[in-house]
C-alpha cells in the first residue's frame, strides 16, 4: 500500500513533474548556500572519512580493534566510552558498578588515554571522541598524551562532541547545569582556536534527537536551535564567531526514509548558511559550510533476523553519501543485540568502501540534483524546519525549550506516533510485523561479550595509578581546577596541566560538582 506522507508526515505526489511549493535556490556545488556541496569536487579527488565507531572493554582491547580497523582501510577513529566516563566517573566509584566497559571503553586517567592510542599516529589519523559533559577533560588527556609525544598541537586534527544541550534533551548523560556546561564548551572553542586550530570543537548532534524518536524535521530544527545557542554563548563570551564557527561541526542521523535523509541533507546545508551569514554575521565562507558526519541509524536495527541489517545499513549509508556526508559510521549487523564483533564491525566499513569504490556514485556530485521528488522534498524540508526553529525561538531559544520540557515532549510525542504506527502496521518493519519467520531467534550470531573481569582489572590498573604518582602535585593542580571553576579562566590549560599530573577523570569531575552543582532535569510537558 503506498503511502500518502513520508516519515515526518509531509503529504505525498504519486509523481512530482517540477519542484513544488517554495524554490530555494541551493546554488553551485562549494558555493554559497552550499546546499549542493560545500566542497566544489566534492568526493572526486577524496572520500568521505571512514569512521567505524568502536570502544569496549579496556584501553588495551579497544586499542587492538583501533589498529584492526585502520589495517583494513578504515581512515578515522571514532571512540565510545563507557556510561562510568561518560558521566564523569571513576570505575571505582559506586555508581560505576557493573558498568565499566560494557557500552565503551573505560578512561580514568592519561594512563588509560596513552594505552587508547598507542602506535596510533596522532599527527596523521584524525580522532573522534563521542563525549560531551566531560568532553574537555577528555580532549586534555588527548592533548598531554600528544605533548609528551612531542606532537606540535597544530598537527592535531579531530572532534569531540562536546554538545550537551542534546543530552538534556534527548540522551541524558549530562552533568552540570546549562550554564556551567555551556562554560566549558565556550572554553574549549576559545582554547583550540588559538592551541588547536585544526580540531573541531564541537559536533552538534541530531543523531541522538532522532534515536529518541524525533521526526527529520525535528532533528533538523533541533539540531541547528541548539547550534544558535552554541554561536550566542560564544558571542557573550566575547569571542568573535568567525575564529570558531569554521570548526564547528554536526552529526547526523541517516534513517530509513531514502529521498527524504537525502532531501534533509542538502537541507541542514542551506538553512546553516543563512544563520550563520544573515543572523549571526559571519563573512567566512569556512563558518556558513555545515561539515558533518553521518551515522546510520541504530534504531532501525532489528534483534529479529539481524542479518538484514546490512540491508538496512547500506540502504542508509548510501543516502547519506548521495546526501555529501564529509564523515560516516555504517552500524553493525549485531548492535541490536550487542556490541559489535570485529567480523561484524569489519563488514560495516567494507560497506562503506563498497559504496565508495565500487558503486560510481561519489563520481558526480550531488547525483540527485534536478530530480523533481528531491528538489521538491529539499524546499518542503527548509520551510517546515524554518517553521519549527521560528517556535523554538519564540520560547527563547533551545536552552528555554529544553529546561520547559517543550523540546522533550515533542520527542517523546514523535516516538509515540511511530511506534503506533508500528503496532497497526501502517510501518511495515521486515521480520518485526510483517514476514516474520517462526525461526528469526534461533539465528543469532556469536555477540560480542564483555566479562566481569573487565571491571576488576579497570579498577586495579586506577588503584596503581594513584598509588604511583605524586598525590601533593595532583592536590595543588586539583586546587587550581577549583580556582579556576569559580572564576572566569578559561580551564583547558588547567585540565590540560591536571591530567598531566595525574589527576583522574572523576576527580577533576567531583571539583567542578562542588564548584556548578549538578542537574536535575525537570518533568517535561504533559
Amino acid at each position: 500500500m503506498a503511502r500518502s506522507t513520508n516519515a515526518s508526515g509531509l503529504p505525498l505526489q504519486p509523481f512530482y513533474d517540477a519542484p513544488q511549493g517554495v524554490a530555494h535556490d541551493l546554488g553551485e556545488p562549494g558555493v554559497f548556500p552550499f546546499g549542493r556541496a560545500i566542497r566544489a569536487d566534492q568526493y572526486r579527488k577524496r572520500l568521505w572519512t571512514m569512521r567505524q565507531y568502536a570502544g569496549f572493554a579496556t584501553a588495551a582491547e579497544s586499542n587492538e580493534r583501533y589498529r584492526y580497523l585502520l589495517a583494513r582501510g578504515q581512515t578515522g577513529l571514532s571512540v565510545a566510552f563507557d556510561l562510568p566516563t561518560q558521566l564523569g566517573h571513576d570505575s571505582d566509584a559506586s555508581v560505576a558498578r557493573g558498568e565499566v566497559g560494557k557500552v565503551g571503553v573505560a578512561i580514568d586517567s592519561i594512563d588509560d588515554m596513552e594505552t587508547l592510542l598507542r602506535d596510533i599516529p596522532l599527527d596523521e589519523v584524525t580522532i573522534s571522541m563521542t563525549i560531551n559533559a566531560p568532553a574537555s577533560i577528555l580532549l586534555a588527556m588527548l592533548l598531554a598524551v600528544a605533548r609528551r609525544r612531542g606532537i606540535p598541537f597544530d598537527r592535531l586534527g579531530g572532534t569531540i562532541q562536546n554538545d550537551v544541550l542534546k543530552e538534556y534533551a534527548a540522551r541524558g548523560t549530562y552533568i552540570y547545569p546549562p550554564k556551567s556546561s555551556m562554560r566549558l564548551v565556550t572554553d574549549v572553542m576559545a582554547y583550540c582556536a588559538r592551541e588547536v586550530p585544526q580540531w573541531n570543537t564541537i559536533s552538534i548532534s541530531g543523531y541522538h534527537i532522532r534515536e529518541a524518536g524525533s521526526s527529520a524535521v525535528e532533528e533538523i530544527a533541533f539540531t541547528l536551535a541548539n547550534a544558535k545557542a552554541y554561536l550566542q554563548a560564544a558571542r557573550d563570551a566575547g569571542i568573535d564567531l568567525d575564529s570558531i564557527a569554521p570548526r564547528l561541526s554536526f552529526f547526523w542521523n541517516a534513517h530509513n526514509d531514502f529521498f527524504e535523509e537525502i532531501a534533509k541533507f542538502r537541507a541542514v546545508r542551506y538553512l546553516w548558511a543563512h544563520i550563520t551569514r544573515d543572523e549571526f554575521g559571519c563573512r567566512d565562507p569556512r563558518s556558513q559550510t555545515l561539515r558533518f558526519h553521518t551515522q546510520t541509524a541504530g534504531s532501525t536495527l532489528t534483534a529479529q533476523e539481524p542479518e538484514n541489517n546490512v540491508v538496512r545499513v547500506t540502504l542508509q549509508a548510501l543516502a547519506a553519501v548521495l546526501g555529501g556526508t564529509q564523515s560516516l559510521h555504517t552500524n553493525g549487523q549485531d548492535e541490536a543485540l550487542a556490541l559489535p564483533t570485529a567480523q561484524s564491525a569489519k563488514l560495516a566499513l567494507r560497506t562503506q568502501q563498497i559504496i565508495g569504490y565500487e558503486s560510481g556514485v561519489a563520481d558526480v556530485i550531488d547525483p540527485l540534483a534536478g530530480s523533481y521528488y528531491v528538489e521538491t522534498l529539499t524546499n518542503e524540508l527548509i520551510e517546515a524546519a524554518r517553521a519549527t526553529i521560528a517556535e523554538i525561538d519564540a520560547l527563547g531559544g533551545s536552552i528555554a525549550a529544553i529546561e520547559s520540557g517543550w523540546m522533550q515532549a515533542r520527542i517523546g510525542d514523535s516516538a509515540y506516533l511511530a511506534q503506533q504506527a508500528i503496532e497497526r502496521k501502517e510501518a511495515i518493519v521486515v521480520g518485526v510485523n510483517a514476514f516474520v519467520d517462526a525461526d528469526s531467534r534461533a539465528a543469532t550470531p556469536a555477540l560480542q561479550r564483555i566479562d566481569e573481569r573487565v571491571e576488576r582489572e579497570q579498577v586495579e590498573r586506577l588503584r596503581r595509578f594513584r598509588a604511583a604518582r605524586d598525590a601533593a602535585a595532583v592536590a595543588a593542580r586539583l586546587a587550581a581546577v577549583r580556582s579556576a571553576a569559580a572564576g572566569s579562566e578559561n580551564l583547558m590549560p588547567h585540565f590540560l596541566e591536571a591530567v598531566d599530573a595525574g589527576a583522574t577523570l572523576g576527580e577533576i569531575c567531583n571539583v567542578l560538582r562542588e564548584v556548578f552543582g549538578t542537574y536535575h532535569a525537570r518533568e517535561s510537558l504533559a
